[in-house]
């Protein structure tokens, strides 16, 4: 077993010996440093070892196998093929997308095979000399009895997220698709967890693997915060929104353990004015990307999803993962809150636990070294002085325009008046209505206020989009103009943050500001047209972390 060294500083990919021209399409990706799992792989793959790497999900497994496939394990110009093989078509696609990019400079092309999709459009890329071949078990088996995959020329095999394939029910398809490939060739299994099953596959399939734990006890853990509330089990959904008022994730992924209870919990998230959307076995392809797509342009706060739904999915964003309710097995846990704290980020994991879901959670203690911290949920104290804030929200919003004097000055007045406490509670009753259900209205429109600009596809509450009575109409059609700034997800930039900034610096208000998009070197964000010079020049001199920040006009198309 080989451990991996005391990390003394991050390494550069220069000083990993990788070719020109393969650094030359890292910086075109955006990648500056390598990660752990990539800066420790890369020298035992390149030397054609077989490995199992353990490393939980969001580390760069994909780079971890992609740089040495590309800087040396398929010679340029050559005819060997790579296989890897995913759990799911969505990773499967990830991985040929990313391989393809890291091959760019050395004629590599990569295609993704998988079910669902045209097997001539497949047969078509295999014939015309794709080096990387990514696909799931199924798909993959198919195109070798058929011969559309030449087993003979595979050269290398990769495992990607093993474990989850083998949970998934691949075992069969892997164990048959091991059998037709060279004896020779060179395997890279790469897994979130190492178990018996992981083992196995290595004892039969593997030539003396060198194993790399980049995880060891706490596998899953490092960079996340792990939480729990306890809950009676009666009454969930509500928990559930309950818990959302007192995290206030930024964006989650809210894991369901059946496909009713995902569109169950989207609703009730729709109904109280969330941004949320569901996913799982049953939504069709073309829905289904099209909510990956508003996940991934960060136009969706919360994606509530099923296991098999999730697998897949890498979206680097994320802050949070919550468990709705725990799943079957430790493992799947790990899978689970892997999704969050991605790419050297932390992220927080919450769990829902009901009175019967005990034991997944003394196993989870136990198996892998996480002890989730308890929190409670809030009083109807606690609960009762956000509704407060939320009704005076109400009333600030309704009213924008800075007092005249004369109202200030009668203000003042009504403040000393002896019945000024009887005579305001009057004016309130008179100002909210005798609406029951208007705590219900004001966190509705507190949570829709929360979400991205651009995620308004239908999800607040009918109610609401009918009612204008306390949202100001001014103002709303008025021009806007994108600006660049030169910072972006690589300066670990949060949408959040740059717009309290630009608040802070330039006086715009909340609602001013339209669209934040966060890239990877850059960010695009719309102001009004009219105040664009303005706060270019306001933002002069401003930082953040110590980067002095750039604003221009976003140059058209």
């Amino acid at each position: 077993m080989t451990e991996p060294p005391e990390e003394e500083g991050a390494q550069t990919f220069e000083e990993l010996g990788l070719h020109e021209d393969v650094l030359e399409a890292l910086e075109e990706m955006g990648w500056d440093t390598p990660t752990p799992v990539q800066r420790d792989s890369y020298p035992l793959a390149i030397s054609g070892r077989d490995i199992i790497v353990q490393s939980r999900t969001g580390t760069g497994k994909t780079g971890a196998f992609g740089l040495p496939l590309v800087d040396g394990l398929l010679s340029e110009g050559g005819s060997e093929q790579a296989l890897v093989l995913a759990p799911t078509r969505e990773l499967a696609l990830q991985s040929a997308r990313e391989i393809e990019k890291l091959g760019s400079r050395r004629g590599i092309e990569a295609v993704a095979v998988y079910g669902g999709a045209s097997m001539e459009r497949q047969v078509r890329a295999l014939e015309e000399g794709a080096r990387v071949i990514s696909g799931t078990p199924g798909r993959v088996l198919d195109h070798l009895k058929r011969g559309t995959i030449k087993a003979s020329r595979l050269k290398v095999l990769v495992l990607d997220e093993a474990d989850e394939m083998l949970s998934m029910g691949f075992a069969k398809e892997l164990h048959a698709i091991i059998e037709k490939l060279p004896k020779d060739r060179q395997t890279l299994l790469f897994s979130a967890t190492v178990d018996r099953a992981i083992k196995r596959v290595a004892e039969k399939h593997m030539r003396d693997p060198e194993f790399l734990g980049l995880s060891g006890d706490h596998v899953g853990a490092l960079g996340i915060e792990h939480f729990v509330y306890m809950v009676s089990g009666v009454g969930r959904v509500a928990d559930l929104i309950t818990v959302l008022e007192t995290e206030d994730p930024e964006s989650a992924l809210i894991f369901c353990n059946t496909k009713a209870e995902t569109e169950e919990v989207s609703a009730a998230l729709q109904r109280a004015g969330f941004s949320a959307e569901w996913l799982n076995g049953d939504r069709p392809q073309r829905e289904r990307e099209e909510v990956l797509g508003r996940v991934r342009r960060e136009e969706l706060r919360f994606l509530v999803a099923t296991d098999v739904a999730a697998r897949g999915i890498d979206v680097s964003h994320l802050t949070h993962v919550i468990n709705f309710s725990l799943p079957e097995n430790v493992e799947q846990y790990v899978h689970r809150t892997g999704r969050t704290g991605r790419a050297g980020r932390t992220g927080t994991a919450i769990t829902l636990v009901g009175p019967t879901e005990l034991g997944i959670l003394y196993y989870l203690r136990l198996q892998y070294r996480i002890f989730p911290v308890e929190r409670t949920l809030p009083s109807e104290g606690e609960q009762r002085t956000r509704q407060e804030a939320d009704r005076i929200a109400m009333i600030d919003v309704a009213y924008p325009k800075p007092p005249s004097e004369r109202d200030l000055a009668l203000v003042r007045r009504f403040m000393t008046h002896p019945n000024a406490e009887r005579m305001l509670a009057g004016l309130l009753s008179a100002f909210f209505g005798t609406e029951d259900d208007v705590d219900k209205v004001a966190a509705a429109k507190r949570r829709r206020g929360r979400q991205h600009p651009d995620a308004n596809g239908g999800d607040e509450p009918a109610e609401e989009r009918s009612s204008s009575r306390d949202e100001p109409e001014e103002d709303e059609q008025a021009a806007t103009t994108t600006l660049y700034v030169n910072v972006g997800r690589r300066d670990d930039l949060k949408a959040s943050e740059l717009g309290r900034l630009l608040r802070d610096r330039t006086g715009l208000k909340r609602k001013e500001i339209g669209r934040i998009r966060v890239r990877d070197k850059h960010s695009l964000v719309d102001v009004p047209e009219e105040r664009a010079e303005e706060v270019i020049e306001s933002m002069a001199g401003a930082k953040l972390r110590d980067r002095e920040l750039e604003l221009e006009l976003a140059k058209s198309g």
